[in-house]
């Protein structure tokens, strides 16, 4: 919940800046957005097998 909204307050602040004609900072925000949007790498692990009872 809180990436989304730390999302929505950096949208907002860049449709701010681009109204009143800073563009340029506008765009700055916008791709800080992106750069924290790297993907971690994932770790495979090996998957528990279940059964159901009674098998």
């Amino acid at each position: 919940m809180k990436k989304f909204l730390k999302k929505l307050e950096d949208v907002y602040a860049a449709a701010a800046f681009a109204e009143a004609g800073e563009h340029e900072t506008a765009e700055e925000i916008m791709r800080e957005e992106k750069r924290d949007q790297k993907r971690k790498q994932v770790t495979k692990r090996p998957r528990t097998q279940l059964r159901a009872p009674g098998k």
